[in-house]
């Protein structure tokens, strides 16, 4: 059984924890070692003195594995010592906090699972219905959806577009990242026409980078997929094993990873993707709405 993790912001303390990709790659590896070795989980399990569904949750990354209990199931697998030296590592990473722990006040609960995941993947695939995603976004833009959305003060007000501006570091980093975006994204007016005709001609600029694909779904496709909420699809290392869905609403979000509902999702994109114009065709889109003269 694969996990449907959901996570809960409030007052007073962290949401339930999504499994971090350290954990999560680490149990995949022990997962496949331990099927090469020819073991059950009920033999490996005998290895440590646990039980079976011990096993299960250290494969599924739902729970750390402790030093001597990955050395004795590396032991029992037959893993040779540079393998072996790589799972310590995954396993010690996994027991770290992530690199935005330092902004812990500042980002809901449910969100600080994503930032982790977002930079550590190796591909993202993005639907946004109605804005412009937050790593595409102009410091205008973010200004101007946070401004709206009453943020406090001033001073709160400029670290959130500090946090929202360091994420697009991955922008930097080589991520492959696939956007599809609905047209009313383009239109719909946020800031005033200076911000959206910057934000536009931005987002033609970042679609000219050759790991960055950014397609429109136009008023006019004539397709059954639409989707009128967004998701991301996240993959680590092009291992689609290890995929995490993200969709979020107004106070919470949904990460999941059990495998139909990560199929259901990669067809829902793959057919948005389909439907929406070409990446050529995207740009000439954007580049008429930021400039109707």
């Amino acid at each position: 059984m694969w996990t449907f993790v959901r996570q809960h912001g409030g007052e007073g303390g962290d949401a339930l924890v999504n499994p971090t990709i350290q954990r999560r790659r680490l149990g995949i590896a022990l997962k496949r070692a331990r099927e090469q070795a020819g073991l059950t989980q009920d033999e490996a399990a005998a290895t440590i003195e646990s039980a079976p569904s011990k096993i299960s949750r250290i494969e599924l990354g739902q729970s750390g594995v402790r030093s001597i209990d990955l050395t004795l199931l590396m032991r029992a697998y037959g893993l040779p010592d540079a393998v072996a030296a790589s799972m310590r590592e995954l396993a010690k990473a996994g027991r770290q906090r992530g690199r935005w722990s330092s902004y812990r006040e500042q980002l809901p609960a449910w969100f600080r699972t994503f930032v982790d995941l977002e930079g550590d993947a190796s591909e993202i695939r993005w639907y946004q219905a109605e804005i412009i995603p937050g790593v595409l976004q102009t410091e205008e833009y973010i200004r101007a959806i946070l401004t709206n959305s009453g943020t406090p003060d001033e001073e709160a007000l400029n670290q959130q577009v500090r946090i929202r501006l360091e994420r697009q570091s991955i922008l930097e980093d080589g991520t492959e990242m696939a956007y599809v975006l609905s047209e009313s994204a383009l239109r719909r007016m946020v800031g005033g026409p200076d911000t959206m005709r910057n934000q536009l001609v931005h987002l033609v600029e970042l679609g000219r980078r050759p790991h960055v694909t950014v397609q429109i779904l136009p008023f006019a496709a004539r397709t059954y997929a639409v989707s009128s909420f967004s998701f991301v699809i996240l993959r680590f290392d092009h291992d689609s094993a290890s995929d995490v869905i993200y969709t979020e609403n107004f106070t919470d979000a949904d990460y999941l990873d059990r495998p139909d509902l990560v199929r259901a999702y990669t067809r829902l994109w793959d057919d948005l993707r389909a439907a929406a114009l070409g990446p050529g065709e995207s740009r000439l889109l954007i580049e008429q709405l930021g400039d109707p003269s």
